[in-house]
């Protein structure tokens, strides 16, 4: 059973394709510890596509952010690019794509998405986030 307090987690993470890896395994540690095995999955390819994407498209560092609060496990990647996400395309435009699939599976998979503007010591970005409720 989840538990009922909130709590938050951020992993600052370089700008290398490893860290999405590191990303991966450190949220199915904290779900695991919490509780919330039945949101892994799920969550896990969410941090994934947000966290490649920081680093993907990206040259300064990031930071994977996870929060309960409230039944709501929300997933955020911090990039220092200001720049706000391209829209996800649909589905079926993104077929045979091998690129730009990762927000149309945030928008598929999570209850709701967004992203946001935000200045981190001084500099600026963005912060990409979707969220999953328990079932």
């Amino acid at each position: 059973m989840p538990e009922n307090e909130p709590w938050e987690y951020t992993l600052y993470i370089p700008n290398d394709v490893r860290a999405v890896t590191v990303s991966r395994r450190t949220l199915r540690l904290i779900l695991t510890m919490h509780g919330l095995i039945s949101l892994v999955d799920t969550a896990e390819l969410l941090a994934t596509e947000l966290v490649a994407n920081a680093v993907r498209h990206t040259k300064g560092p990031a930071a994977l952010r996870v929060r309960w609060s409230a039944g709501v496990l929300r997933i955020g990647a911090w990039d220092a690019d200001p720049e706000p996400p391209e829209p996800p395309r649909s589905f079926d435009r993104v077929a045979e794509l091998e690129e730009g699939r990762g927000l149309a599976l945030i928008r598929a998979c999570a209850d709701v998405w967004g992203w946001q503007p935000l200045v981190r010591d001084g500099d600026r970005g963005k912060f990409v986030w979707c969220e999953l409720a328990a079932a």
